[in-house]
């Protein structure tokens, strides 16, 4: 509740004009049964059938009003209910943005996407319901009410008890679904869960021949889904059976009493009628309430949900948003100062005893084992993570007194899993510096050696790309992201394993173009090829997450056993593959 409080403040002028809007089509729907009931009063004091017409002409004029109230209330239910959910979209979005890398850990991938999409319709439809339907109903019960005690005081006691009963009982049945619902949810997202990993991996289901199993592990998610939903639907189904019920009662109860009264002058026949329709029309907004209490425990879920993202802190967070002034340009771009990181969940230490920097004009590489931390350094560098120990500078400024966006703006990233957007080949380049001409594009392609294999393609730079780039080769994904980085043409480039998909004559080519492209910025590398490497003006050797080696890859070979293992086992395999 507080959630939708929080998003419909800034649109209380549009709620306040639809509640309006709904109180008159509420009142004009009660108001009908009393005229209706006064008509037939003056049928049978035998009045002139000019004051019937009047009395019918007012009847028209109510019924014209209350139909114009529920079709203007419908508009502007839509429009602010929309309005809300897309504000709730907007600030998801935002926060998601805001997250640390680590941060999705404690949400999940397909919980994200869940809460964004299938959390907010249900919030959004929820509120639509509510407002239409279950805010009217206290209205429709308290005039009712009022107007069946003008009549009658005996029978507005009976409709109050049989309205007291049934909206206890709803209450008592919403209670006992919630928990069913927050089942609900969670069993949606491991739906979700499975059916991404299936899509996503559908080439290791087939190749391994684990269709069977995989459909079975999806079929128990989508049964266990079933059998709660059916749980909840039938609590449901009882209440709906329940208000029937009371309809029935409260009528025979009405006609019932209804002989005696009128016999002894305490109640007229017409206000029967008028009677009956207040009743049927208060429990007739009381079971389409119903139908949206059914929603409401699932949508308090969502809401839940969603406010539980928005309030999240994030584990990496801006000290400033001002831009910060950096000196000249210095010497070194980077530089990692006694630095050293853990995760918050583990004991041991990820990375430790960091003391390098990266030169302008020069490349550093970093090469280790698998699991020495290589990638990790690139993550601190970026501030997907902070270091816990030490300090970490960009331009002789510790990286978390700026902006992460001013961080991030002057550095470009290469990531191990080349990534492509939906889109062409030109917005894929574009996507770090919008302002890029097509000569510069081209540029980039040419020193990212991927030009030839654009300009094959009929579409050249509007050649269309897939999502996460499947319609390209490994090779081809990444040299296109190395284009992308070129293009933003930023004080650091950091190439994360991103040559690994490159055979040794491109990878060469690649190396010597960039040599000369990146003159006046630095270049960090990430790899585990030696050859990829042999040629940076400093290479920093990881194992175990702590630097054993720093030097040339001369100097290396002389003094650092690690590296002059790996440089070995990579010869010996090298050599056995063309022996």
């Amino acid at each position: 509740m507080k959630l939708i409080l929080r998003f419909l403040k800034p649109h209380w002028k549009l709620f306040l004009l639809t509640i309006i809007l709904l109180i008159i089509d509420v009142a004009g729907a009660l108001i009908i049964p009393t005229l209706a009931s006064e008509m037939l009063r003056q049928g049978e004091t035998g009045v002139e059938m000019q004051v019937l017409i009047n009395t019918a002409v007012v009847m028209a004029v109510a019924a014209i009003i209350s139909g114009a109230g529920g079709i203007m209330s419908g508009y502007t239910c839509a429009e602010l209910v929309s309005r809300i959910a897309k504000d709730i979209r907007d600030a998801l979005y935002k926060k998601t943005l805001d997250l640390a890398v680590s941060d999705f850990r404690a949400f999940g991938v397909a919980s994200m996407t869940t809460r964004t999409v299938s959390d907010i319709t249900n919030i959004q439809f929820a509120l639509m319901a509510s407002i239409q339907i279950v805010l009217p109903v206290p209205v429709v019960f308290v005039i009712s009410l009022i107007l069946a005690f003008m009549k009658d005081w005996m029978m507005g006691l009976i409709l109050l008890a049989v309205l007291a009963v049934i909206t206890v009982v709803a209450l008592l049945i919403m209670r006992s679904a919630s928990p069913l619902f927050r089942k609900l949810q969670k069993l949606l997202d491991r739906m979700s869960t499975v059916l991404l990993e299936n899509i996503t991996g559908v080439r290791v289901v087939r190749a391994f021949n684990k269709e069977d199993h995989e459909h079975k592990r999806l079929d128990t998610s989508f049964s266990n889904y079933a059998v709660t939903s059916i749980k909840a639907n039938r609590m449901f189904a009882s209440l709906d059976g329940l208000s029937f019920f009371a309809v029935n009662i409260f009528v025979i109860i009405v006609y019932a009493l209804s002989g005696y009264r009128v016999t002894a002058g305490a109640f007229l026949v017409t206000d029967i009628t008028a009677i009956v329709e207040y009743a049927i029309l208060a429990l007739l907004y009381m079971m389409m309430a119903q139908m949206v209490i059914l929603t409401l425990p699932r949508a308090f879920e969502c809401a839940g949900r969603v406010k539980a993202v928005l309030d999240f802190s994030p584990t990496i967070q801006d000290l400033t948003d001002k831009q910060v002034w950096f000196p000249a340009s210095s010497e070194n771009v980077v530089e990692f100062r006694n630095a050293a990181f853990r995760f918050p969940d583990s004991e041991e230490y990820t990375l430790k005893n960091l003391n390098f920097s990266c030169r302008r004009g020069e490349t550093t590489a970093i090469i280790g084992g698998t699991g020495s931390g290589k990638s990790t350094v690139a993550s601190l560098i970026l501030r997907f993570n902070d270091v816990t120990d030490g300090e970490l500078l960009l331009n002789n400024v510790n990286i978390r007194k700026m902006p992460q966006n001013q961080l991030r703006g002057h550095i470009a990233y290469v990531q191990q899993r080349a990534w492509l957007f939906a889109g062409t080949i030109a917005e894929n380049l574009r996507y770090s510096n919008p302002n890029a001409t097509d000569e510069e594009l081209w540029h980039a392609l040419k020193v990212a050696q991927a030009e030839d294999f654009v300009r094959s393609l009929p579409d050249g730079l509007n050649s269309f790309v897939a999502q996460g780039g499947t319609n390209f080769s490994g090779g081809q994904k990444q040299r296109l992201s190395i284009a992308r980085a070129l293009v933003k043409k930023p004080e650091l480039y950091i190439f994360d394993d991103s040559l690994s998909a490159l055979d040794f004559k491109t990878d060469a080519a690649l190396r010597r173009a960039l040599a000369y492209e990146t003159q006046n910025a630095a270049v960090l590398i990430i790899a585990q090829r030696v050859s990829t490497i042999r040629h940076a003006e400093r290479i920093v050797v990881l194992n175990e997450g702590e630097p054993v080696g720093i030097g040339t890859h001369d100097e290396l070979l002389m003094n650092c056993p690690v590296y002059k293992e790996i440089y070995e086992s990579q010869t010996k395999e090298a050599d056995e593959q063309h022996g």
